[in-house]
């Protein structure tokens, strides 16, 4: 597959959002929110990002959700910058996504989509994700994301990879109102995660641990915060990880 995708999912998005809320404007929620984290670390793989500030704005409605979601460094002038838009529908425990991924860099175009002699190493990952959260009575979430076009990597034949990351996670509610959430994620065949790791085969990239608390700071103020320990097993680089993070929203 070497179709690249030439209409910006934001532009989709607003398109379907203007659809459903014609009628019903006084519905549409507007959440905006900034996790303020030590370091970015995604998927196993440590972005060069250092102390990071990670905005959110998100417009919800009747189960479907558009949301701008970026990253970018506080210490580090040359770090990584990310900026992704995503396009999403819930319902029940269900949510399937499409996300545009581009982390370019500070010193690259966003626009930039087209491949130069079939290289499609242009910034952007077009990714499709399905997750399911099983509910407060048995809180495990389950997820499947595939790279569907984009800066997807290619094997030695010239084929798309269809590079894909599944992940598990579950809640476990503790005393003093802390919850921890072991995770686990896994790359089942040949792909960007793989090739990342040094490894042409299937692999796990990160086993993580993660202790979240909110911080009563007044009667109707609190603070979340978090401590997230992360190994990747199969990565010979910086494969350890032991990071902060805290966030404000509305």
């Amino acid at each position: 597959m070497k179709t690249i995708f030439k209409t910006p999912i934001l532009a989709l998005g607003l398109a379907m959002l203007m659809t459903v809320t014609a009628n019903a404007q006084d519905k549409l929620e507007v959440h905006g929110k900034a996790d303020f984290v030590s370091n970015y670390v995604w998927r196993g793989f440590d972005q060069n990002s250092g102390f990071s500030v990670q905005p959110s704005l998100t417009l919800a409605y009747k189960g479907f959700s558009l949301s701008a979601w970026g990253s970018e460094s506080l210490t580090d002038g040359d770090g990584a910058k990310e900026f992704d838009v995503n396009l999403s529908y819930t319902w029940k425990g269900l949510t399937l996504t499409a996300s545009d991924l581009w982390w370019g860099g500070k010193h690259t175009s966003y626009g930039y989509y087209e491949g130069k002699g079939g290289n499609v190493d242009n910034g952007h990952h077009l990714e499709v994700t399905a997750a399911y959260n099983f509910g407060d009575g048995f809180p495990l979430t389950l997820s499947w994301s595939s790279w569907l076009a984009g800066g997807d990597a290619e094997n030695n034949d010239g084929d798309r990879c269809y590079s894909t990351y599944i992940n598990a996670s579950y809640n476990i509610s503790l005393p003093y109102d802390v919850t921890l959430t072991p995770a686990v994620g896994f790359t089942p065949w040949n792909g960007y995660y793989s090739q990342s790791n040094g490894t042409a085969n299937a692999c796990f990239t990160d086993l993580s641990l993660k202790a979240s608390k909110d911080i009563k700071v007044t009667k109707d103020f609190s603070i979340p915060v978090y401590m997230q320990a992360i190994v990747n097993p199969t990565n010979d680089k910086d494969n350890t990880f032991l990071i902060a993070g805290f966030n404000l929203g509305f």
